[in-house]
């Protein structure tokens, strides 16, 4: 099996290099000129961009193929403030110049919409803003002309009060978008409310493929291993993406997990800095026979600095041999 490991928008590697730079709101709205203050924004959108560029252009000397991009590359997109506002026709340039770059060099890339990004909901306007929100989403890849291997990953959300209902009203809102952005979409088991089960009960539904969150398994489930789930989960991916293969003549599109560690200390949900080698090894030794290939997104506050490190602790480890900076061949 060969396992490609990737990083969460930020480096702390690569210095002065934020692709998540903003404005508050209340900044915005004190300038007194809202036209030069939106082409502030757009300005630093295409720095967020640029900056995005230079990670990417990293990632490649890294040999890091998997990428998930800053959901905050449009500093208050969607927020009321900027009714009206469509930034794309001003970035088309600094989007399109990401794009060929994921093109060029066959990387996997990705976007997580944040938490306030719920089609469980039973709130109209919640939901429309969620919906909206995965629509700008869609917007960003299609800017960057990434097919459907670009994916958005999203939790199914919050039970309020009656988890079936939930899941009914995720189903349905979610099979009530367009077929595009449907396509886009992956689902993620979380930490508190849905779990790896029950999230991929829903993937089947719904036909969306489905992250695997060990950190989120661990402490959310109803006694069943990850591993047992694995061949289910496998076959959500399948059809999930386009026929072309990676810069290692893979698939473009294995399956993803999510790999963190919990942080020393009270809430065993909270991130640590670098990811423990053991669990993330033996779920992987599990699954190696009937996986040709995984791919696998840290989740550690290090970002690729985690990455390193567990590229170190994998060295010399029997049955693990090195493919390049950041892939292994179990």
């Amino acid at each position: 099996m060969i396992v490609r490991f990737g990083y969460v928008a930020m480096s702390t590697v690569v210095s002065q290099a934020s692709p998540s730079k903003t404005m508050t709101a209340t900044v915005f709205a004190k300038l007194g000129d809202r036209e030069a203050a939106v082409r502030k924004l757009e300005r630093i959108a295409a720095e967020n961009l640029h900056n995005t560029l230079r990670l990417l252009r990293h990632n490649r000397a890294s040999d890091i193929h998997l990428y998930r991009f800053s959901s905050k590359l449009i500093p208050l997109v969607g927020h009321g403030l900027l009714a009206g506002w469509d930034p794309f026709a001003a970035l088309s340039e600094s989007f399109a110049e990401v794009g060929e770059y994921v093109r060029l060099h066959r990387m996997r890339t990705s976007f997580h919409p944040d938490h306030f990004t719920v089609l469980s909901t039973p709130r109209q306007d919640v939901l429309d803003n969620s919906v909206a929100d995965l629509m700008r989403h869609h917007t960003m890849l299609e800017a960057m002309g990434l097919n459907r291997n670009a994916k958005c990953n999203i939790h199914v959300g919050g039970s309020y009060g009656d988890k079936q209902a939930a899941g009914q009203r995720f189903t349905r809102n979610f099979l009530a978008l367009p077929q595009q952005v449907r396509e886009r979409v992956t689902l993620e088991n979380d930490d508190k409310t849905f779990t790896a089960e029950e999230t991929l009960a829903i993937c089947e539904e719904v036909g969306a493929p489905m992250v695997l969150d060990l950190h989120h398994h661990m402490v959310n489930n109803d006694g069943e291993k990850a591993a047992s789930l694995w061949p289910r989960i496998l076959r959500t991916w399948e059809g999930a993406g386009t026929q072309e293969q990676d810069a290692l003549g893979l698939p473009a599109l294995p399956p993803k997990i999510h790999v963190s560690s919990p942080r020393e200390g009270k809430d065993i949900r909270a991130h640590a800095d670098y990811v423990e080698r053991g669990p993330l090894l033996e779920f992987m030794r599990e699954i190696a026979q009937d996986t040709p290939a995984l791919d696998v997104m840290l989740e550690a506050k290090m970002k690729d600095g985690a990455l390193f490190r567990l590229m170190e602790d994998l060295a010399g480890v029997q049955g693990v041999r090195q493919v390049d900076q950041a892939t292994v061949e179990l």
